[in-house]
């Protein structure tokens, strides 16, 4: 049976379905016959259990994909530990509650890799999820996500609710966010050496300052990699276990920031503040379970898939400065 058919005329609720995945997830679900409903943060409050509760209510979806986070890169995770834990933690809470209160069929929780714990065996297997405590920087994020993952075994167990928990590696891609302080690490590069390379963002033409040693290591997977393997999990996976979605590719920063000076055209001095922390010191995910539960593995090439990044922003850069400016 394809997917077009188990999602034809369904009525999904996509969480953070304006945000970078989102749009992919919700583009996908259109193609495939769903009714896709975007719940942006302005319209409902999710931290307020009474907010979702009326929600879900009034809506009545038949599948919920909880793709709304709060999250940055380690400076954001930094400035912002409880934040991010309250704010991720109590939104699939009452997202979970009130979606088995009104009887959704499916409840699709997207996790992070920042779940794991610091020092996982590489490549990260789903059963290692519980053998540590994650990396630092990232742990409040990551705690508060994998306290969904026990709410949906202990949800399926007591009440037989159908809820699955994806863990999606580091993603990238068009459409990314681009602001130094929130964003992730490739959005961070492609700015700064862009900016280097082309004269603006107010950066020096023959320096690039990053942050770390460069000795960590991280897997990247394509947005539309991403949103590919969520719906085929959606369809596709009915199992208790969380799945990883990755590229089953490893790159350590160093390389990454090479590579991406390369495709940049930067030929300038790259300069390492290692009074800055690395993050995780490896990232690298087993992919075999979506591989064999449902089918699904990465099919865009790293460098395809940085090329394409570094030509959205320098076309949509100006419009992205426009409104950081207001």
């Amino acid at each position: 049976m394809s997917d077009r058919t188990v999602l034809s005329g369904k009525r999904v609720l996509v969480t953070g379905g304006a945000g970078f995945l989102g749009r992919e997830v919700y583009s996908r679900l259109e193609d495939q016959g769903a009714e896709p409903v975007v719940l942006r943060s302005a319209q409902v409050d999710l931290t307020r259990q009474a907010d979702t509760e009326e929600y879900l209510a009034d809506l009545r979806p038949d599948i919920v994909i909880h793709l709304a986070a709060e999250v940055g890169g380690i400076g954001a995770n930094r400035d912002n530990p409880g934040r991010y834990f309250y704010a991720n933690a109590t939104m699939g809470i009452h997202l979970i509650e009130a979606a088995r209160v009104v009887g959704v069929e499916k409840f699709v929780q997207i996790g992070t890799v920042c779940a794991y714990p610091k020092f996982t065996p590489i490549p990260f297997r789903e059963e290692t999820i519980w053998d540590g405590y994650p990396e630092e920087t990232n742990a409040p994020y990551g705690v508060a996500k994998k306290s969904l993952l026990v709410m949906l075994e202990a949800y399926r167990q007591q009440y037989g609710f159908n809820g699955i928990y994806l863990l999606p590696v580091n993603l990238y891609g068009p459409g990314d966010n681009f602001d130094l302080h929130s964003s992730h690490v490739i959005p961070a590069l492609i700015r700064k050496f862009t900016a280097a390379v082309d004269g603006v963002d107010g950066a020096a033409a023959d320096v690039v300052e990053v942050w770390g040693t460069g000795a960590a290591s991280r897997e990247f997977l394509h947005v539309a990699d991403a949103a590919r393997g969520i719906l085929m999990g959606t369809v596709g996976y009915g199992d208790t276990d969380p799945g990883n979605l990755g590229s089953a590719h490893e790159i350590t920063i160093k390389d990454l920031v090479e590579l991406i000076a390369r495709l940049t055209g930067f030929q300038g001095e790259i300069r390492w503040d290692s009074s800055k922390p690395d993050g995780q010191p490896r990232r690298k995910l087993d992919t075999e379970r979506a591989k064999e539960r449902f089918g699904f593995e990465s099919a865009i090439g790293f460098e395809e898939g940085l090329g394409e990044t570094i030509a959205w922003w320098r076309s949509n850069r100006d419009r992205v400065h426009a409104q950081e400016r207001g």
